[in-house]
């Protein structure tokens, strides 16, 4: 057996509470971690897994303050011996939010940013740029401006910025959260390919049947503060709670069957209604010499509709959403709001209309407080006081944020700064919800529980998500739009349009085994839903 010493990671007792914390949020971990390992960490949102991490990389005690008890040895040292650049050189961390980690105003600026820091000479910082941004497909971002990226685009760029520096331990934090499922499936055959070298990976990720795919040596399940399960994936999928974490729909389905389960049908009328949206003839560009970035889209949104945009990133749809906003005018043609052209509109008088949810929280959250941050919409929107403290308390109730009302919102983890964001829309009772990426950072439950809400909920005449998460357009979508190249591909029922598999490999769109299992068992369901509903219409209840 190796000299523990000489492991790249061990964990003894370790347990950490936040300075303004009563308790703590990890508890009595211990666990190994072995050259060339890749290790899942999986767990319900607040259970401990970015604390965990922060206490491996450094980021605790260095800043974040609190007290933490037991040991953390890296190669043999205590990491309460190294300095944050000695850590830097050995661990290579990539964050929840890639909009925290991006420092840098052009591409190659930002992969260069660690390696000028280390005094590397010039040649093998361009060399190391291009190999690991032709390794993650964004060679052909080298030299854009890092701000007129996609989200997902964000994510492999944060990514090339961290495999750039080659550490010999990588943290991943939700490195997914971002990324179309092509995208996900290539980054986990790189995080693989780097374990095969020898590089100790751990991946803290939600999206636990993308991470199966490249068969983790060993899962870490967490619950409240500490590991309830370390094991093989075989064994950890017998005992992860299905209902907190979503697992494949195969496992889902059999370990459901003989338990009740509710089937969920959205409130929300699902025929066609009153017109909301018009795109006719729409077609925009970021700049007068920049190709166009959507063509002349020709479709509506009716009241009624639960559409599900999909499309791999870089695809165009959160520009095509920012024009049924207002926030971007398209440069040909028109959209048409309620009957009005959008360039009539201030983005305000839109705001009565659509309310908007952010792909990344820290861009529009700014309060002192959670519940300020609520009340600012309403309040701006002119809200009576009584109806601004009733949609207040149904948002955070909706999103399971009541106690933390009096927390800065930029103090809470990405996945509950998700949540404040969808909660601080919700609270503006807009007739339209579009929702940028609204599962990324959440755990099933959370998700699962406020897209429940929001869609049982009367009040909203529309719903439109971006998504990159294929189930949530089949558990949830009447309609999906499939995007590509900023043009409409598909525009049907999550049945006619995810029918096509080549149709959506083209787009980089991926079936997962829930599609797959609703397919199959479709004729005798007469409808898509998720697999705890199939088990229990299959049982016959």
């Amino acid at each position: 057996m190796n000299d523990a010493t000489a492991l790249p990671l061990v964990v003894e007792n370790l347990t950490f509470r936040y300075k303004r914390r009563e308790t703590p949020q990890i508890a009595d971990i211990s666990f190994e971690v072995h050259p060339g390992e890749v290790m899942l960490i999986a767990g319900a949102s607040g259970c401990g897994k970015t604390t965990l991490m922060r206490c491996i990389n450094g980021l605790i005690p260095y800043t974040y303050s609190g007290e933490m008890s037991g040991s953390i040895r890296l190669f043999g040292k205590s990491v309460l011996d190294l300095s944050m650049a000695e850590l830097s050189q050995t661990i290579g961390t990539m964050l929840q939010d890639p909009e925290r980690q991006i420092v840098g105003s052009y591409v190659l600026n930002e992969v260069a940013f660690g390696l000028e820091n280390l005094g590397i000479p010039r040649p093998e910082i361009l060399r190391r740029v291009d190999e690991t941004l032709d390794k993650l497909g964004i060679l052909h971002l080298r030299d854009r401006e890092t701000f007129s990226i996609s989200g997902g685009e964000k994510q492999k760029l944060a990514l090339a910025g961290v495999l750039a520096m080659q550490p010999r331990i990588l943290l991943l934090d939700e490195p997914l959260a971002n990324l179309d499922p092509m995208s996900a499936r290539e980054a986990l055959q790189v995080f693989r390919s780097l374990a095969d070298e020898g590089i100790s990976v751990m991946i803290v990720e939600h999206r636990v049947e993308d991470v199966l795919s490249i068969a983790p040596d060993v899962v870490l399940y967490m619950e409240d503060g500490h590991i309830v399960h370390a094991g093989t994936v075989a064994e950890v999928m017998e005992v992860v709670d299905y209902t907190r974490i979503k697992l494949p729909a195969e496992i889902v389905e059999r370990r459901a069957r003989g338990k009740p389960a509710e089937a969920f049908t959205p409130a929300l009328q699902r025929t066609t209604g009153d017109t909301l949206v018009s795109f006719e003839n729409a077609s925009f560009r970021y700049g007068p010499e920049m190709p166009d970035v959507l063509h002349d889209l020709n479709f509506n949104i009716h009241q009624g509709d639960i559409i599900a945009i999909l499309g791999h990133n870089g695809a165009g749809k959160t520009t095509l959403v920012k024009h049924a906003l207002g926030l971007l005018k398209p440069t040909q043609g028109r959209v048409l709001l309620e009957g009005k052209d959008t360039r009539e509109m201030s983005v305000a008088q839109a705001a009565h209309t659509v309310g908007y949810v952010f792909q990344s929280p820290s861009q529009m959250l700014f309060a002192p407080s959670v519940e300020e941050e609520l009340t600012f919409g309403p309040k701006n929107l002119g809200m009576p006081t009584e109806d601004i403290h009733r949609n207040v308390d149904w948002a955070v109730h909706t999103v399971h944020m009541e106690t933390d009302l009096q927390t800065p919102p930029l103090a809470l983890s990405f996945g509950q700064q998700k949540r404040v964001s969808i909660a601080a829309v919700l609270a503006m009772r807009s007739r339209i919800l579009v929702m940028d990426e609204p599962t990324a950072g959440q755990d099933y439950w959370n998700y699962l529980a406020f897209m429940d809400a929001i869609l049982m909920m009367p009040g909203f005449d529309a719903v439109l998500f971006i998504t990159h998460d294929v189930d949530l357009a089949v558990i949830y979508a009447n309609r999906v739009l499939l995007v590509y190249d900023g043009c409409i591909l598909a525009d049907g029922t999550p049945q006619d349009v995810l029918a096509d598999e080549d149709r959506l490999r083209r787009s980089r769109v991926l079936p997962t085994s829930l599609l797959r299992l609703n397919r199959a068992v479709f004729p005798r369901t007469g409808k898509y839903m998720r697999a705890e509903s199939i088990a229990h219409q299959l049982d016959g209840h």
